[in-house]
């Protein structure tokens, strides 16, 4: 019994805090520091991560005595006796992933990244992109081309519920084989056995992040490999990498590749989710463009829109204001002729019926005479203020959002247990009932 208590009591006495160069960003210093008061000042505390930041660093200096910098290094295979090898820095990745980088045009890119899905269907491979909303379109265009047909394509990002997110995430470890299409949600805490490749098809916002993705595959000793594809005018990011002790080496483009942009398109034409699915990860990708870490390599004002709507699939260029008022290239893209987007219906009857309905009611609602009607200052205002709104403020709101809907889906999971409600019922309070 007494050594039973001495085991519990020396239990009491570690603190480890994994991801501890994320934990104060995403805003549990509160609950770090009510942890930390409960505890016993003479403890050992272990701060983890893949990444050492700054912020690591001064965590280190102000809640711990006497810190010690352990690092794991895998050991080179090359072994090399020169000067220069000696005095090289070690890579940040291990010794068993290769990474590559592929650089194209932004109208090329998805014909690449199809090209090696096609290449590789036997292989466990992970797809990154930079935005929730490139996620559901990707998850949606993808399999519908014939180039992948039968092979497994699995969305995933933040936006999901929790139930869904669970569930992708346990079919996409079960497969032997298959694709997850993704945001950095799944680049840090996951481990999922057999995993062959990393495809980053959108470079991360934070560069940080990218030491996390590929350490998804070539775990444990294993082999694996991690290809990030780049635009021509991105190429200094290679450099960038290897002064940060990550080495990339040159994947040439196919040339002779299926072009899937027709593809693409043709599926948008036939189905109004699609086509409205593109132009938001088109505007999604583009806004998180502006807000990249890296800026000065990832210079959005010289992004070539044209090309990267192309790349897309979309069928006409969106009225967007960063198009508009900035003056960004729009070459090399041709729009569909002789179709009307307004025409275009959900490939979902019940959705599509729905549309027709609003349509009608539109039309024969009274229309305002625009000489008398006077915008109201007051919602210009407020909408300025939240168009003014800076990335941190606006991931602050998402995680009020998160919280609130967490605690709704916690007080009817109190009612299912008490039997107030069945499980039908909580199912359609939470969103959940297709995924039962």
């Amino acid at each position: 019994m007494l050594q039973l208590i001495g085991t519990s009591c020396w239990l009491y006495q570690i603190l480890i805090l994994d991801e501890a160069d994320r934990l104060l960003d995403m805003g549990f210093q509160k609950q770090i520091i009510s942890i930390v008061s409960r505890l016993p000042k003479l403890r050992r505390t272990g701060l983890f991560s893949a990444t050492q930041t700054e912020a690591v660093e001064e965590l280190a200096k102000a809640g711990l005595r006497n810190p010690v910098r352990v690092e794991v290094r895998a050991e080179s295979k090359q072994q090399d006796d020169s000067a220069s090898s000696r005095d090289a820095a070690p890579s940040k990745t291990p010794s068993g992933l290769f990474l590559e980088y592929l650089e194209c045009e932004a109208d090329q890119k998805t014909s690449q990244l199809v090209d090696f899905l096609m290449k590789n269907k036997s292989h466990k491979i992970i797809v990154y992109f930079m935005t929730c909303a490139c996620v559901d379109y990707w998850g949606a265009v993808l399999p519908c081309l014939s180039a992948l047909k039968g092979l497994s394509l699995v969305p995933l990002h933040g936006k999901m519920k929790q139930i869904a997110r669970e569930k992708a995430l346990a079919s996409f470890t079960s497969l032997s084989s298959g694709v997850l299409l993704c945001t950095d949600v799944a680049a840090r805490g996951l481990d999922i056995p057999g995993v062959d490749c990393i495809v980053q098809y959108d470079p991360p916002q934070d560069p940080n992040v990218f030491v996390h993705r590929v350490g998804r595959t070539a775990r444990l000793g294993r082999q694996g490999t991690a290809i990030v594809f780049l635009l021509p005018k991105e190429e200094s990011y290679v450099e960038f990498l290897r002064i940060r002790r990550v080495p990339l080496q040159q994947r040439k483009c196919n040339d002779n590749v299926l072009d899937v942009v027709p593809l693409m398109r043709s599926v948008a034409k036939k189905d109004r989710d699609v086509m409205e699915k593109g132009v938001r990860a088109f505007v999604s990708y583009i806004r998180a463009y502006k807000e990249h870490h890296c800026s000065y390599i990832f210079r959005w004002k010289e992004l070539e829109v044209g090309k990267l709507a192309m790349g897309y699939g979309l069928l006409q260029l969106p009225g967007m204001p960063e198009v508009k008022h900035h003056s960004l290239s729009t070459e090399g893209f041709t729009p569909v002729e002789d179709i009307k987007v307004e025409e275009i219906k959900y490939k979902d009857k019940s959705r599509e019926k729905q549309r027709q309905k609003n349509l009608q009611a539109k039309k024969e609602a009274p229309q305002k005479d625009p000489k008398t009607h006077r915008p109201n200052k007051n919602a210009n205002a407020s909408s300025s203020v939240m168009r003014k709104k800076t990335a941190k403020q606006r991931r602050a709101a998402q995680t009020i959002e998160d919280e609130d809907e967490m605690a709704q889906e916690y007080r009817l999971l109190k009612k299912l247990k008490k039997g107030t409600i069945d499980e039908d019922e909580y199912a359609k309070l939470t969103g959940t009932e297709d995924l039962l």
